[in-house]
């Protein structure tokens, strides 16, 4: 069930799960099939057995029911709050009812030609396609596209998988830019604990782009992979009697192998975000939570709290565990867009987005195709195109995705039943291309 709004008034061990678990995509329900209001999970009091979601049995985020716990995952799972603070929020501006119900239907209107594709979509179909739960497009400061889907409300939160690690790396830049924290520093003179790690040798700034060489696979498919010790050791569960690995993830990485050299390659390995948590905390003397509260929740006028995913010894997980309201996640991009100022308060200096914004080196980033002129830098992706576009991204469909030149920030978070960003992007990259070019034209 969508909802117009007419605008007035994770984490890695349950991505593994998902990634795992999910048929072809030709297999699996569509977007209203799987819609968790139509399936009717946790619904009763009580549920019925058929319909009940529940941990520690962990299966939560396979499809269809990650339709319904991607809204719900504070219920699996322990959290630390970002705070928002006790003033008002600052409200989003949007144009008359009149007006943006006319956005809505112009836009959803909208054709485009998915890449590789032979027939054009509307973005509505596209919403469906990609099995959204929430879309907010924000243009020159004003919202002009709301829309709420499934298991989401308007104030409600949702889980945002990855873009979690875009916040880790941009409260690392604005420490870099307040002189705070230096990037050329080997890690281990910033984390004397992390030993003899293969972590140890790289700088701050090879955690920041991930060109850090060490051994560690998200390949799901493989049981031997890294990511499957990694999910053990981050799990805030109680370990089975006879566990003797690491038990958390900062004792995970003092034990990582190295795998290549520093600085030659771009590798998407998310220990690389939560050892950037772990540099964050040490120079700070304060969680990633606290950080982004008194940084970014607090200043910017959140609506609501976040909340972010904690392992056994309450670290937050830096890599993908907060969970969000769509708004606030529009507020951020918002800050990205402006270059740290929103509602006429400067939070952080200009460089800090315009040095993400520039992106990394496009000469050690390969190995996606949806993003084939691609870099990656502070946990941000860059797309290098006509348009200066980058973003944060997570899997099963999380995006902000911040145009400079159109002036268009737009914000989607969904449940799409694989992980892989790179199934979504034929639909959504072009579709996010096309209310660009439409409010440009308007």
């Amino acid at each position: 069930m969508d909802r117009l709004v007419s605008g007035i008034g994770i984490a890695t061990i349950v991505t593994a799960i998902s990634a795992t678990s999910v048929p072809a995509q030709t297999d699996v329900f569509s977007a209203q099939e799987s819609d968790p209001n139509v399936i009717g999970w946790m619904q009763g009091f009580p549920p019925p057995d058929d319909k009940l979601i529940t941990q520690p049995d962990s299966n939560y985020f396979s499809f269809p029911k990650l339709r319904w716990s991607v809204c719900h995952l504070r219920e699996f799972l322990p959290t630390e709050v970002i705070r928002r603070g006790v003033g008002a929020p600052v409200p989003l501006s949007y144009p008359t009812p009149s007006e943006f119900a006319d956005l809505a239907l112009e836009i959803d209107a909208l054709t485009f030609m998915p890449i590789d594709g032979t027939e054009e979509i509307t973005w509505e179909e596209s919403l469906y396609a990609n099995y959204t739960d929430g879309m907010i497009v924000m243009h020159r400061g004003e919202v002009v596209y709301e829309r709420y889907f499934g298991c989401l409300e308007e104030d409600g939160k949702h889980a945002i998988m990855s873009m979690t690690k875009s916040i880790t790396g941009l409260l690392a830049e604005i420490l870099l830019a307040e002189g705070v924290l230096d990037d050329t520093r080997p890690v281990r003179e910033v984390v004397p604990e992390i030993g003899d790690s293969a972590v140890a040798s790289s700088t701050v700034r090879e955690v920041m782009d991930m060109t850090t060489g060490v051994q560690y696979s998200e390949n799901y498919s493989d049981p031997n992979a890294e990511i499957w010790d990694y999910s053990r050791a981050a799990s805030p569960l109680p370990k089975p009697a006879d566990y003797e690995g690491p038990d958390s993830y900062w004792e995970y990485f003092q034990q990582v192998e190295p795998e290549g050299n520093h600085g030659d390659a771009f590798h998407y390995k998310t220990i690389n975000s939560d050892m950037l948590g772990w540099i964050i905390s040490r120079v700070t003397g304060k969680s990633v939570t606290d950080l982004a509260s008194e940084r970014l929740w607090r200043p910017m006028g959140a609506e609501m709290d976040a909340h972010q995913t904690v392992d056994a010894k309450g670290v937050p997980f830096a890599g993908g565990g907060v969970t969000a309201g769509l708004r606030d996640l529009a507020r951020l991009g918002t800050l990205m867009l402006n270059e740290g100022e929103i509602h006429g308060k400067r939070l952080f200096p200009a460089e800090v987005a315009q040095k993400i914004s520039a992106g990394g080196d496009r000469s050690k980033f390969a190995g996606f195709p949806t993003i084939p002129n691609g870099s990656y830098t502070s946990q941000w992706w860059i797309f290098h195109n006509e348009h200066g576009a980058y973003a944060a991204r997570g899997a099963h469909g999380q995006t902000i995705y911040v145009d400079p030149t159109a002036e268009m920030v737009l914000v989607r978070v969904a449940s799409y039943p694989r992980a892989q960003n790179g199934f979504i992007d034929p639909t959504s990259l072009p579709a996010y291309q096309a209310v660009a070019d439409h409010l440009m034209a308007r």
